[in-house]
């Protein structure tokens, strides 16, 4: 069997990969680290296993490197803005797109984890369960609370 050309590969997996990397950092972050993903993968792709599991492989690597944006992110300082601009941007009730994804960042890292890979990018739990050293109950469980939370975040923010 012939190895399929990297491109196709970014074609195929590059939104299921944006979507776990924007759960998991969101913004220009997840931009970042979804570029640095597929940058690693094209590094390593001559070398993977024709049997592997190339989505898989892909969010592994994905995850691995949104956490390295999240960390580099702690690490730079942060501008303070206008004390007016605050105050509006603090009596927005409404829950746009970045506040989802703020909520979703907020949950402890299995959960989101879990509904990353699940809910966004269409693993079946089984494979949630191998991603996150779990069973395929643990991960239902993981994603379900997860939901439970952001439900719950959503009807309080929510207008």
């Amino acid at each position: 069997m012939a190895r399929r050309p990297f491109e196709q590969i970014v074609t195929e997996h590059g939104p299921a990969v944006l979507r776990v990397c924007r759960a998991t950092v969101g913004g220009a972050a997840a931009e970042d680290a979804w570029s640095e993903t597929f940058l690693a993968a094209l590094r390593a792709y001559p070398d993977l296993d024709e049997e592997a599991n190339v989505e898989a492989w892909l969010v592994t690597i994905a995850r691995r490197k949104a956490i390295d944006q999240h960390r580099a992110a702690a690490r730079r300082a942060v501008p303070v803005d206008d004390k007016a601009e605050i105050a509006a941007a603090e009596q927005t009730t409404e829950l746009d797109h970045e506040e989802l994804w703020d909520a979703l960042r907020s949950l402890p890292p299995t959960q989101r984890a879990a509904i990353a890979y699940h809910h966004l990018a269409g693993f079946p739990y089984a494979q949630v369960g191998e991603l996150l050293g779990n069973t395929e109950a643990a991960a239902r469980r993981a994603a379900a609370d997860g939901m439970r939370t952001l439900r719950t975040i959503y009807e309080v923010t929510r207008p």
